[in-house]
């Protein structure tokens, strides 16, 4: 045997890399030898590479059925679904050399499919997808029951691409993907997949491998499920056997709880009465909450368990209005679930009778307030009782408020009118609760609401306005904006002066508005001289008192001559050295003055704004002193 083919056999034996088994023939051409020995070498090369191809697939088959071997081994003893399939996947992406390899599963509950367990991924966005039936190359695969591959993701067109699906792929980085089906009998309960961040192309052996891979998954799946539904099975005997053994004791029970919600109906008792009741025949802890769990929405009106608790669906006409949950009964006879399902009803009975009294007031108070705005003339007796029965004191000052819904647009035609029709209903809402609580009256009108709520003590309609706004938008969540009219004594003895206030406060929350100052609450106190054109009583007095009232008080308890000099000062263009002249004082003088002038208006007290403000009402002030009698 030559020295070369000696030195295929060493490459043979350590494993050599495909390129090594050129060096024998290079060596050979580089000391001279001749064509026949040359072709001698390159025949026995050629051999030496067809064994090595063959040790390597043996190897691999070896190792896969190692693999394969390992897998059906973990089946035989299997105690954690989870733990199999995650060993499933990590075999499938080590032997087939592939970055990432992942599993998704078929909900039928939930109408779609998610990711069951991934190995190699970095994605958060990728390893909690969720996508629909028949989308996607999972889709595909699912739909014809049969493995698919794509050497490009994104230049494939021969599944369904989704934006959700091709996001959470590219955010994983994927561009190689081979899918097989995870298949029981006909039916397709998932998919198993190996992926690389790169091009490449799959074998016919590797789809075969992961194949295999995919049908031991299947078994387990189905394994598990079975051993799910024995132990399902088992702990339904055992409850039938609890059952028959109390079986007394439940009837008891039932006849009791029936008999108190019977009488709880008759006798108006309320929610947390039911919940009272069904806690201390029970043993547990009974509340009501308006919280809304998926699984309460899917228990098609019977008692689910919640972890320890028990949860039974609150619900009337298809609406979902809270549940009762049942603590501390974490074994809950059936018959005590039929109890706590038949309180549930009970509750919702209630409920929907108290919000049928609610709507009924709801629209007493809004049909008395339209009549305050549209039919002033009617009579006074009658609205006094109509009030009277809505527990409205009529004798109180009151405040007409207008509010609307103030969001930013940008929605399509169609979709922006249907969003405020639903602002509006919610507004209405909200705001004939507020009135129901103040003793006062609301109603929908103008593309918004208009309430009429009492003065409390000390408060005025600002106040009363900028909290209606932070209780409104609070509730709604939205920007509210609202505009106050100045008090209406007694309304109901003017029922003209509803009307006219409630012009008031829709020009004020006009105001507001082209103010930018939308989600607010005023009145028109609070929008300086622009008040005095919004408000029909045209209090000059109270804006004269309310942006130079200081001044004028210090002048007239010090003798000062404050208000003069600020008059100078504006009429001297606000310069302090032609101030000085027209006074006939020291230019310190008018400084020192001045600076009197700046800690009783407040430092902006120069601003475009407050000057005009202020300048208007020393006009003002010089026309009410002028007048006699003033």
């Amino acid at each position: 045997m030559s020295h070369e083919h000696v030195s295929y056999l060493e490459l043979l034996a350590r494993g050599a890399a495909t390129e090594a088994y050129d060096r024998p023939v290079l060596l050979a051409r580089a000391s001279g030898a001749g064509p026949e020995a040359l072709a001698e070498l390159e025949e026995a090369k050629l051999l030496a590479l067809r064994v090595r191809a063959e040790l390597e697939g043996r190897r691999r088959r070896e190792a896969e059925l190692s693999a394969l071997f390992a897998t059906a081994h973990d089946l035989a003893g299997l105690r954690d679904l989870d733990a199999v399939l995650r060993a499933i996947v990590q075999r499938a992406r080590s032997l087939l050399g592939t970055e990432v390899a992942y599993l998704s599963l078929n909900d039928p509950a939930a109408g779609d499919t998610y990711m069951r367990v991934t190995e190699g991924s970095v994605s958060a966005r990728f390893q909690q997808l969720r996508l629909g039936m028949g989308e996607g190359l999972g889709g595909l695969v699912a739909q014809t029951a049969r493995p698919y591959v794509t050497d490009d993701y994104f230049d494939d067109a021969r599944f369904q691409h989704t934006r959700t699906i091709d996001t959470a792929v590219r955010d994983e980085g994927l561009v190689a993907i081979l899918g097989v089906p995870l298949s029981l009998g006909s039916q397709v309960i998932g998919v198993l997949f190996a992926a690389d961040r790169r091009a490449r192309v799959f074998e016919r052996e590797q789809v075969a491998l992961l194949g295999s891979f995919a049908a031991h998954a299947a078994v387990a799946i189905d394994t598990a499920n079975l051993l799910a539904e024995t132990r399902s099975a088992l702990a339904e005997l055992e409850r039938a056997n609890d059952i028959i053994r109390e079986h007394s004791g439940v009837i008891e029970r039932a006849s009791e709880v029936h008999d108190r919600l019977s009488e709880l109906v008759l006798h108006g008792g309320g929610v947390h009465d039911v919940a009272d009741a069904v806690s201390e025949v029970l043993g547990g802890t009974v509340e009501f909450t308006e919280v809304d769990a998926g699984s309460v929405r899917r228990a098609e009106g019977h008692a689910v368990r919640e972890g320890d608790d028990w949860v039974a669906a609150v619900s009337a006409g298809g609406e979902t209005l809270g549940a009762l949950v049942l603590s501390g009964r974490p074994d809950l006879d059936p018959v005590d679930q039929r109890t706590l399902e038949r309180a549930a009803l009970v509750t919702s009975l209630l409920l929907l009778a108290r919000r049928s009294a609610g709507e009924a007031e709801q629209r007493v108070r809004g049909e008395l307030l339209d009549d305050l705005l549209d039919a002033p003339d009617r009579d006074r007796r009658l609205l006094r009782e109509r009030a009277a029965r809505l527990r409205t004191d009529s004798d109180a000052p009151h405040v007409v408020l207008a509010a609307r819904v103030d969001r930013a647009g940008g929605a399509a035609d169609t979709d922006e009118g249907r969003r405020e029709s639903a602002d509006r209903r919610r507004l209405g809402a909200a705001a004939s609760h507020l009135a129901a609580t103040r003793h006062g009256l609301a109603s929908a009108r103008d593309g918004g609401t208009v309430l009429l709520l009492p003065l409390g003590p000390g408060e005025s309609a600002a106040d009363l306005a900028r909290q209606t706004a932070r209780h409104l938008g609070g509730t709604l969540r939205e920007p509210v904006t609202v505009g106050a009219s100045a008090p209406v004594r007694a309304p109901l003895d003017h029922p003209d002066q509803v009307a006219v206030a409630y012009e008031e406060a829709r020009r004020c929350l006009d105001a507001l508005r082209l103010l930018h100052r939308s989600g607010e609450g005023a009145a028109a106190e609070d929008l300086g001289f622009l008040g005095l054109l919004l408000a029909d009583s045209r209090d000059i007095d109270g804006f004269v008192d309310r942006t130079v009232g200081q001044v004028v008080a210090y002048d007239r308890r010090r003798g000062t001559d404050l208000v003069r000099t600020l008059d100078a000062y504006f009429a001297s263009g606000m310069s302090p050295a032609r101030t000085k002249d027209e006074l006939h004082v020291h230019v310190n003088t008018v400084a020192q003055r001045l600076e009197r002038v700046g800690r009783l208006l407040g430092p902006d007290w120069q601003s475009p704004a407050r000057t005009l403000e202020i300048q208007l009402a020393l006009r003002l002030h010089a026309l009410s002193a002028a007048v006699p009698g003033k």
